[in-house]
């Protein structure tokens, strides 16, 4: 059995079909894909998945070979990235991540005070989706990053470093501006924004904070980050609810509002692998706490 058998047969379950997964993920053709996936099942010795006019399905030994050949490919970059970093003991060399967004406010603090215990070190940064960053670190792709606490990530460490409560959002004119907080149902015939499912927390905790009200929330859009969210608010003078150290970098054209009733929060985490045994990680852990709150 050979790795590329994993890739394949983990990129044609993910598909749902063969054809797809030859075609637009694993640039090879449908007949080789498919012998390739009968040699994996006589390796196994049993049968992995069942084709039909609807695409395939995966067996019940399928399914538990599936969660196996994901954990084996992860460990493999695992692997691939600590030889890679081994090879580069030259310059001392910390990989950092931020949800985007986030590293307005605290990359400035973070530099500083690595730069300040190792002068000499290469911070390398990465700005994305809090699941996408999770993912890094299960790779050790990334020695830390600042995310939501995602689930289901084996190995990773999450710390809290700060709460930040939600703030409704909206055009500086818009008729809520008057107000000193707004509460749920004052905006249930308004356009709503709703995070996207890339951002599974503050999506969960804005439909919590609606439910807990008795609000049937029907959002029309779905914003991906907070530039998304500035265009669509100005755009289509929509209301959303964002975390509030993002007030700092709104435009004057969006005014904010403390939210009534139980206050909606997400969390911010600095998270690490916990097989990671970097003297660097080791100091950041250790000071992240004495700064981390007071920036928002």
């Amino acid at each position: 059995m050979e790795l590329r058998h994993l890739r394949y047969f983990i990129a044609v379950a993910d598909a749902g079909s063969l054809t797809v997964a030859a075609e637009q993920t694993l640039n090879t053709s449908q007949p080789s894909l498919s012998r390739q996936i009968r040699d994996l099942e006589q390796e196994v010795g049993t049968q992995l998945m069942t084709r039909g006019a609807q695409g395939i399905e995966l067996t019940s030994a399928g399914k538990a070979f599936l969660d196996h050949a994901r954990k084996a490919l992860l460990q493999v970059d695992a692997a691939t990235e600590a030889a890679l970093r081994a090879a580069q003991l030259s310059q001392p060399t910390f990989a950092l991540g931020f949800m985007s967004g986030a590293e307005i406010g605290l990359l400035p603090e973070v530099t500083r005070v690595l730069r300040e215990e190792f002068s000499d070190i290469d911070i390398r940064l990465s700005s994305d989706y809090s699941p996408v960053l999770a993912r890094a670190l299960v790779r050790r792709k990334l020695d830390a990053a600042f995310i939501r606490q995602e689930e289901h990530l084996e190995d990773v460490v999450c710390t809290r470093v700060r709460t930040d409560p939600l703030v409704f959002a909206f055009p500086s004119d818009h008729r809520l501006s008057s107000q000193q907080a707004v509460a749920p149902e004052e905006v249930q015939n308004d356009e709503f924004c709703l995070p996207s499912k890339a951002a599974p927390v503050v999506r969960r905790t804005v439909l919590e904070y609606f439910n807990r009200a008795g609000v049937d929330l029907k959002p029309k859009y779905e914003v991906h980050n907070v530039v998304h969210a500035i265009s669509m608010i100005t755009s289509t003078r929509a209301v959303m609810l964002l975390p509030s150290y993002t007030k700092s970098y709104l435009p004057s054209t969006i005014a904010t509002r403390p939210a009534k009733g139980e206050e909606p929060t997400v969390d911010l985490f600095i998270a690490y692998n916990k097989t990671n045994k970097s003297p660097i990680l080791k100091f950041l852990l250790s000071s992240v706490g004495n700064w981390a709150a007071r920036l928002r």
